[in-house]
């Protein structure tokens, strides 16, 4: 009896440890998923690897929605909207406030080369949503005492302006926060493997479907505002981690035998004219990184090394033409380790 007893309770343990292995096998066989579609004037892809082989696109599109009612410009019933028709009723949520509170850090550490108020230049200079023809100088001295981040500031859930004419364009730096946002939402989906993109701002965590980490080209900055000539500079490796570039080699055009870019700066009110043609920055948020990008475009070379080496948790690789106008890089020590050989 003993040993018919043992051989069965040999056989049932056997029985789940071979049905523990069937189950396991099968979740490490759950393929990875790819989305992608419209945002923000712009495209998104997302994959991931959801435990379950739940597609999460559709959660992932109601969110983008929700955060285009507080922060798009080009929803003229959006939080942001109101806010800078001076609609005295709308109040600030926590999508729109997270914003503020990080420009307005990113802002006082870049002594206002980052500046959520610079909207107004940015449509005069004829980019956006503004002066699309580019037919007109704008008159520089009439809206800079409508620029500064420190003539703005959220008390009870309220936006308030020094001046009824500033106004609040969050473009620089949305776009990465709502990379963090879908991020968060494919973490509380239990997405361990993902990496997504919002017009180029970028959030990966964990491996690729490779088992790899996941690899991100960063473009040669060649002048062509059509978008069609795309040819990598390099080819990093990371994880866990945000990456965003910003550059004037995309965004640009030409009057008069003049170049103008679309990056302004908030303190001349005038398109930025340096050496410095693209910034890379990787940092533990896709929101920082997107405004630290941005704010490095206006500062240049060594004042953006100097920035960044301060700033923890963060690196960038810089793009630009030496006194001969041929491209160099240079990049923070901490960069290398992404660099693949």
């Amino acid at each position: 009896m003993k040993k018919k007893a043992f051989v069965s309770l040999f056989i049932g343990v056997l029985f789940i440890a071979i049905a523990s292995v069937l189950y396991f096998s099968q979740k490490q066989k759950v393929d990875y998923i790819h989305n992608e579609g419209q945002t923000q004037g712009t495209y998104y892809t997302a994959t991931y690897l959801q435990p379950d082989g739940i597609d999460l696109q559709k959660k992932m599109e109601v969110r983008l929605h929700q955060f285009d009612l507080s922060l798009s410009t080009y929803d003229s019933t959006s939080i942001i909207s109101r806010i800078n028709r001076n609609d005295t009723t709308v109040r600030t949520d926590v999508d729109f406030e997270l914003m503020f509170q990080t420009a307005q850090q990113v802002s006082e550490n870049t002594h206002g080369a980052f500046d959520i108020t610079v909207g107004p230049l940015v449509k005069a200079w004829g980019f956006g949503y503004g002066n699309a023809g580019h037919s007109k100088t704008p008159d520089v001295s009439k809206l800079l005492p409508y620029v500064g981040f420190r003539k703005v500031r959220i008390e009870n859930h309220k936006l308030l302006k020094d001046d009824p004419r500033i106004r609040i364009d969050a473009n620089a730096i949305a776009q990465g926060y709502s990379s963090d946002i879908i991020a968060k939402l494919l973490e509380d989906n239990a997405c361990d493997n993902y990496m997504i993109e919002i017009g180029g701002e970028i959030v990966c965590k964990g491996l690729n479907p490779k088992g790899e980490k996941w690899r991100i080209g960063i473009d040669k900055p060649v002048d062509d505002s059509t978008n069609s000539n795309t040819e990598l500079q390099t080819i990093v490796s990371i994880s866990n981690m945000a990456l965003t570039t910003s550059g004037n080699y995309r965004k640009f055009y030409n009057k008069d035998g003049k170049k103008y870019a679309h990056t302004i700066d908030p303190h001349t009110g005038y398109p930025v004219v340096h050496n410095l043609l693209s910034a890379t920055v990787t940092a533990s948020n896709c929101m920082l990184a997107d405004a630290y990008a941005t704010a490095f475009m206006v500062m240049g070379v060594d004042s953006s090394l100097a920035i960044c080496k301060r700033t923890p948790d963060m690196d960038c690789y810089l793009i630009f033409t030496d006194d001969k106008g041929k491209i160099q890089v240079k990049f923070t020590d901490g960069f290398k380790k992404y660099l693949t050989k």
